[in-house]
């Protein structure tokens, strides 16, 4: 018997429907469940032939025993390895090499220090930095933003270099991008699930969350959305994500990806609308169901993309 399990924490109604669906399909040998944890030791598991994880990203513990439950054959979906050391700004650098339109972006040195280092610590980085020249790279108004981390949580619209100085205090030890604004005309957030499986959805970032599914909306141009499917897989295969988020904002005709590092995207029925979670638990539980069949026991079953792979083959 082959074991799917989904690591999950505050969502309600996601997990379960995953796992009432799987189970619907009767699939010989294989049952799905909620992943249950009673210790931990190190390279012994094996127990979950694929485990879904919707929540290590806020629990360090789950995230170690997923990287152990890998090495000894689970297939974890996302590759915890990769999601560990992934970040939005390297996904931007990433989405460049792959043809994807960008927003101008940077990295950004934190406000403070951060804990057990001093102006000692930096003596590397230049002062003053070049500013201006920053400033006139990216323009106002203009976005900053973690480079690590989502939930639209300590997101800034700035008008201004007065303002960023006054943000940019505000935040702390947070390393952030500064990104160009698009001013948009439409705007998708997208899912892709094991690198084929797209949904694009109409989404309005600038309504309250549980509005921000747009239902029936103006019909979009279908080359315009054929573009949309193409650079979501670009970026899903590029990073190696089987469950994934992408958003493009669309400028004069051209989608410009947003945000697209989300390994634990939203799925809950009250925010993503009936269609799109109905959409997601179908196209999850086929995914699970397919790695569960294909999975070798004691062996690593983690998807990786193409940017590893091709830097492992040398190429």
């Amino acid at each position: 018997m082959k074991k799917i399990g989904i690591l999950f924490g505050m969502e309600d109604t996601f997990p379960q429907a995953f796992i009432d669906r799987v189970n619907s399909k009767n699939e010989k040998g294989i049952i799905a469940e909620a992943v249950s944890i009673d210790k931990v030791v190190q390279n012994q598991g094996g127990e979950y032939a694929v485990i879904i994880d919707r929540i290590s990203q806020d629990v360090p513990f789950y995230r170690a025993y997923l990287k152990n439950a890998a090495l000894t054959g689970t297939n974890v979906i996302n590759n915890p390895f990769w999601w560990s050391a992934d970040d939005k700004f390297f996904n931007n650098a990433l989405a460049d090499t792959l043809g994807v339109p960008l927003p101008h972006t940077v990295i950004l040195p934190s406000a403070e220090h951060p804990t057990d280092t001093t102006g000692k610590s930096f003596r590397n980085l230049k002062y003053p930095m070049d500013w201006e020249g920053i400033f006139d790279y990216i323009g106002f108004p203009a976005y900053m933003k973690p480079y690590a981390g989502g939930g639209w949580k300590n997101v800034y619209r700035l008008e201004n270099k007065e303002e960023f100085w006054e943000k940019h205090q505000e935040t702390g030890q947070l390393v952030m991008m500064l990104q160009e604004e698009i001013v948009f005309t439409e705007y998708f957030r997208v899912y892709c699930l094991g690198g084929k499986a797209v949904r694009i959805m109409q989404y309005e970032p600038r309504n309250p969350h549980h509005l921000r599914y747009v239902i029936d909306g103006a019909a979009t141009d279908k080359k315009l959305l054929a573009t949309v499917k193409d650079y979501t897989l670009r970026l899903c295969k590029g990073l190696g994500y089987d469950f994934n988020t992408v958003e493009f904002a669309v400028r004069d005709g051209i989608p410009y990806a947003i945000d697209f590092g989300n390994p634990a995207p939203d799925a809950e029925l009250t925010s993503v609308g009936a269609e799109n979670f109905e959409w997601v638990v179908e196209e999850a539980a086929k995914m699970a169901i397919a790695a569960a069949k294909k999975q070798k026991a004691g062996k690593m079953n983690l998807t990786w993309g193409t940017f590893i792979k091709d830097a492992a083959a040398g190429k």
